[in-house]
């Protein structure tokens, strides 16, 4: 499979976890993200269907009316989709403590 198709997989997937995750329909999340109601389902839809990939600027529309970050969209790795869910929620101190553990941390 080629990378795009990759990342389109892996957008179309998150699109609809995090959808689902809030309960949101499908042209609920359309509209919260500045769709216009009669086009709002089909396009999100086309998104986790891996038929279409929308804009940047449609991406963190989406991600922003969802409450995740946009890396979540893309990112193929679930733990770091885990980690990302999360990070939302934490204080600012919270995630200043999480980059410290994580800085402090002997890499590869």
């Amino acid at each position: 499979m080629s990378e795009s198709a990759d990342k389109r997989s892996n957008f179309a997937r998150r699109l609809k976890q995090a959808r689902l995750g809030r309960g949101l329909t499908q042209a609920q999340l359309g509209v919260l993200a500045g769709m216009e109601p009669d086009v709002a389902s089909t396009r999100i839809n086309q998104y986790e269907r891996g038929v279409h990939e929308p804009r940047s600027a449609t991406a963190k529309q989406l991600a922003e009316a969802l409450g995740v970050p946009a890396a979540f969209l893309y990112t193929d790795d679930d733990l770091l989709a885990k980690l990302l869910l999360r990070w939302g929620s934490l204080t600012k101190q919270q995630k200043r403590e999480l980059v410290k553990l994580v800085e402090a941390t002997p890499g590869k």
